[in-house]
Formats: structure tokens, sequence, C-alpha cells
């Protein structure tokens, strides 16, 4: 997917989300795809080694007691390697092994790889499945640990951890599957996107440029994971009837409660879907607003829900373009700005949204908006409602509830609300 990011103050810097409100009457919740969204932002991918810079910097340690020590004796006794994923691929008998324990620490391969699927089935979201460990996977295993009092060392799986959570993700047989594809799994079309903004607006959708893309949605992997699990393989080339080997995160079992409030941490980068006594539900990394220009500080309210929101295009209101340009709608789809789902905040030109870089959230930064992948926005919207109330701690560069800028919604998703 394409992404809009620019490099500032040493830190990875997404598609901007200040807007201008719209006069647009607001619509009832869950709106139909006919929300416009404006952002600022460009169409400029981070390189590899920045990305990789940020994927494991152990910000859990932050705000968590996790047990380093453990972790690295963890990492010391663990020999498996990414390669491995490659070689156990073909036996079926490896995904239903059990994991290589304590597992903690900067380590990667089929252990990983399968607490991974874990975590995503038992709504504890680990980001985009890569088989690597990194700051996305702790924040969840310490999230969820701390949701169930369960782990000797907090940050290292244990038995007891994968136990419960295996518990909580529906016991499944597999952690990667043989999956026979679909004609819905493989139909496109699938067309490369341009870089000009208005060569995009005369697209009838902003939809996958190929399949391989789509199939890592749809399996919430990066494509180099499901390439590794389907060595020699031509993902592109797939049709229906073909079998692809792919994480098992599909018929998860349902949450285990009933989401009463949202909670995102700025230092953490993630969302908490938080039961009525407070105990944690859900949980997904998220790429919230850097410290010079921040997400909101406080508690707020969700206004509004649209699925597949067109992008509205306003260089009136863009950084670098400039302002005689003309307006441009943008159509819906994985590769629009705010990706498949917006949900408008009561704090004007706020929102939580969708991507259309999936292995960029939970190690970028925003200008002021709250990422998530599209399958876990997707996964939350199903959960919230017009009312949810929504809270934000801990967020650099604020030491109150006001803000200005920021993400904005859909024109019309919510009263006062305007982009990603």
């Amino acid at each position: 997917m394409r992404s809009s990011l620019v490099l500032a103050m040493g830190a990875v810097l997404l598609t901007a989300c200040r807007t201008e409100p719209t006069d647009s009457p607001a619509p009832a919740a869950d709106a139909p795809p006919t929300a416009s969204v404006s952002t600022i932002g460009d169409d400029q991918l981070p390189d590899s080694t920045t990305l990789e810079a940020q994927r494991y910097t152990g910000r859990s340690r932050q705000s968590d007691e996790v047990d380093t020590l453990a972790q690295a004796e963890a990492a010391r006794s663990n020999r498996e390697q990414l390669a491995d994923v490659t070689r156990d691929a073909r036996r079926t008998a490896a995904w239903r092994d059990s994991l290589h324990l304590p597992l903690g620490g900067d380590v990667e391969g089929p252990s990983v790889l399968k607490l991974q699927v874990l975590l995503d089935r038992a709504h504890f979201s680990p980001g985009q499945i890569d088989g690597r460990w990194g700051d996305n996977t702790e924040a969840a295993l310490v999230a969820f640990q701390q949701a169930t009092e369960t782990g000797e060392s907090l940050g290292v799986a244990d038995s007891a951890t994968v136990r419960a959570l295996a518990e909580r993700a529906g016991s499944p047989r597999q952690l990667v599957t043989a999956h026979v594809l679909t004609e819905e799994d493989v139909t496109g079309p699938f067309e490369p996107i341009p870089d000009d903004v208005y060569a995009k607006a005369e697209m009838d959708r902003l939809g996958y440029e190929s399949l391989a893309e789509k199939l890592g949605e749809r399996f919430h992997a990066s494509p180099g994971l499901l390439q590794r699990l389907n060595d020699g393989v031509d993902l592109n080339g797939l049709a229906a009837g073909d079998t692809l080997r792919a994480p098992n995160v599909q018929g998860a079992p349902s949450l285990s409660g009933s989401i009463a409030r949202l909670e995102i941490s700025g230092s953490g980068h993630w969302i908490h879907g938080l039961a009525e006594d407070g105990a944690v539900l859900f949980h997904a990394p998220t790429t919230v607003g850097a410290e010079y220009d921040p997400s909101p500080s406080g508690s707020f309210q969700i206004t509004g829900i649209a699925r597949n929101p067109d992008w509205h295009y306003q260089p009136a209101i863009l950084a670098n373009v400039p302002d005689d340009e003309e307006d441009a709608i943008l159509p819906p789809g994985p590769n629009n700005a705010v990706g498949t789902v917006w949900m408008s905040l009561s704090k004007p030109h706020y929102g939580i949204h969708g991507t259309r870089a999936p292995g960029t959230i939970g190690y970028a930064s925003s200008a002021g908006c709250v990422r998530l992948t599209n399958w876990d926005v997707e996964r939350l919207a199903g959960l919230v409602s017009a009312g949810t109330p929504v809270r934000f701690r801990d967020i650099a560069g604020r030491s109150g509830g006001s803000a200005s800028g920021g993400s904005g919604s859909p024109s019309g998703a919510a009263s006062g609300a305007s982009t990603p």
C-alpha cells in the first residue's frame, strides 16, 4: 500500500490530519460510504532502514515493568530464524507444535509467528504479522499478561501465558493453515495507483495494487511473510482453487465482553477497548501524533462511523501545496488516505481510522490522527458505536485537554469533524 510519510525531527511522520470542518449535515452513526475526508500529506514512503530502526525500541519498558533480564535470557536460548518459517511451511505438524518457550527479546521465526497469530485471534493485535518480535508484539503480549494476570515475567511468553492465550484465541488446531482461495479472495481489479492526486481522483476506486497486497490484508500479514510461507509461489498469479498457506486469523472467537470505552496511549502507541469494570478486552497498535503535532489530550466520544469514505483533497489546508490548486475528491478503497473506516470524535478535526500502509502502524508518527491497520479498525468499528467515550493519555506535547488541528473526519460524519 502507498503511504504518506515524511521524515521529521528523527521520526517517521505519516500523513497529517489537520482539516477544516464542512457544512454537510451530520449523518447517523455507521454512515454509508458517501462521507468525504480531508487530509494533509504527500505520497512518499519511508525507506526500509528508517522503518527498521523503529521496529523494536523497547517502548513498552518506558511505562511497564518489563523483565528485560528474562527477555535477554529467553533470546539467548532461542536459535530460531526467520528462514525456519519457510523450512516449516509445508510441515503441517509444525504449526501444531509447541512454541519455543520462554519467548521474548529481539527474536524471530516460527514461534514468534505462532505467538502473533494467537494474539491476533485473542483480540490483542500485534499489528501486521511478520514473524519478527517488535514493539507491537511486545506491547500486545504485555497488555494480555496484565489483563489476565498471567506469566512470571512481563514481556516474556511462558507456558501459562500461551495456555491462556490459546484459550482466549479459541484453541485453534493450526496456527498456520492451508487456505483454498475463493473467487472473492482473488478478485480485483488490481491497478497501479498514480502519484498524481488528480489522476487518483479519476479512478473509480483506490483499491489494491496487487493480489499479494490484498492477501496480506486478508490474513493480517506482510506480503513478505506470505511469500516465506509459500516459497516459490507467485502470489500475484494465484487463482480460485489454489492453496495458500497463511496465518490462521479467520474465525476468531467473539470478544469476551462489551466495550464500554476506549483509551489511547500516546507513549505506548496503542488503543484499548475497556469493559465497564476497566478490564482490557481489545488491544491494537496505533500511530498517533508526534510531539510537534500531537494528538489531543483529554476525554471525548465517538460521534459517527463511516465505512469506505472518500478523501477530500483540499490544497487550502495542505502545508506543502499552493492554495490556488483545485480541490479533488479521491475515491474510497484500502489505499485511500484514511483506509476503510473513519470514526469521528467529538473533538473537532480528529478521528480514528485505517491506513494504506499497515507495516508502519505502531512504528511511525502522524500529525494528530489515530491510525490502525484496516483489519483492526474494521474489527473495532463493529465493537463500538456513536457515544462510546474515548480518552487520550500521556500525549507528548499536550499538558491539558485542549488541542488545535489534528485529525478531522469524513465530511458530515459528525458535527464539526473533518479528516484523517
